[in-house]
């Protein structure tokens, strides 16, 4: 699911996300990810876009590993009740700015 914000609202979003309870992880994209607990499963796992005048900021939900070594296909989900709510309260921290 994505969300898309205006570079003027969000000039800095490396420190936006990260205030949002996310942390940088490494890959070949800006991504970051927020577990849920302790395990590395099932986590938030977000890509940051840079769209010119907007960023976007793409989530989904990693239920888990990717099940073969060296293959980045894993079971995300784009949508669903758990990624709408983690979406609402990442806009709360929009109008808390």
């Amino acid at each position: 699911m994505k969300i898309k914000v205006k570079k003027t609202i969000v000039p800095d979003p490396v420190r936006f996300i990260r205030r949002a309870g996310y942390g940088l992880t490494r890959s070949r994209e800006t991504s970051f990810v927020k577990h849920f607990d302790r395990n590395p499963f099932p986590r938030f796992h977000l890509y940051l876009d840079d769209e010119g005048e907007n960023w976007s900021f793409n989530l989904h939900l990693d239920q888990r590993a990717p099940v073969y070594k060296g293959v980045s296909a894993h079971s995300g989900e784009y949508e669903g009740e758990v990624v709408e709510r983690e979406v609402e309260r990442i806009k709360e921290f929009l109008i808390k700015k």
